[in-house]
């Protein structure tokens, strides 16, 4: 070995992040070999509009919160010092210039694969970059021969959104066990960083807890 840390970056918006992240997260460490998983929080995805976004300070917290006792998992807030909007290809070119050290590992999920020639200089991301793509249901991962960097990877399939997290708590839902520990006591109807629950009967803000962990890395 090289002794170079194979570094797993998995590029989202966090919206919020719950126990479906954190799990494919930790089956890719345990059985795809990656010494970290870094979750880089996007403060704005080309392709989605910015509005459907909690903010972006509230959705690191809670990301660095969710990791907290992780020693494999890093919070990046990398794109938030790169001009906007942000894209693929420039992030992971930042990343190999600021940590020489490390290969750096594209996570993806099956429904971005199918767009991915959508995405801003794709053809040079598949030359530069391994890619390893995770099951969604209802998309077929299907992998040509000319792209040997690619690898689909066999995790359990979990069937958890943040969109759905985002509906069940506005609905009034007890959705407690969908987030991790750390992340519960930002979505309280008390503390209420979404909408409150629709049987509150007020229209609901978005509001920052007062926590703020350390950023890493």
């Amino acid at each position: 070995m090289d002794g170079r840390l194979k570094t797993g970056i998995y590029s989202g918006s966090f919206n919020p992040i719950h126990i479906g992240h954190l799990a494919l997260a930790n089956w890719l460490c345990e059985f795809e070999e990656l010494d970290e998983v870094w979750f880089l929080i996007t403060p704005q995805n080309p392709l989605k509009r910015k509005s459907d976004l909690l903010d972006d300070d509230l959705r690191l917290r809670m990301a660095r919160a969710a990791i907290a006792d992780y020693p494999k998992f890093k919070v990046s807030d990398i794109e938030f010092h790169l001009p906007q909007p942000s894209y693929t290809i420039d992030t992971l070119h930042t990343l190999s210039r600021t940590y020489p050290e490390r290969d750096f590992y594209f996570i993806m999920g099956a429904d971005n694969w199918t767009i991915f020639p959508r995405w801003r200089k794709h053809e040079e991301i598949l030359r530069e970059y391994p890619i390893l793509i995770y099951p969604r249901k209802g998309f077929d991962i299907l992998i040509p021969d000319a792209y040997p960097n690619v690898k689909k990877v066999d995790a359990p399939l979990m069937e958890i959104s943040s969109t759905f997290i985002r509906e069940a708590f506005r609905a009034g839902k007890d959705i407690r066990f969908f987030l991790p520990e750390g992340v519960r006591p930002y979505l309280t109807p008390e503390t209420s960083p979404l909408n409150p629950p629709v049987s509150s009967g007020s229209a609901g803000t978005l509001r920052n807890p007062s926590a703020s962990p350390d950023n890493e890395p």
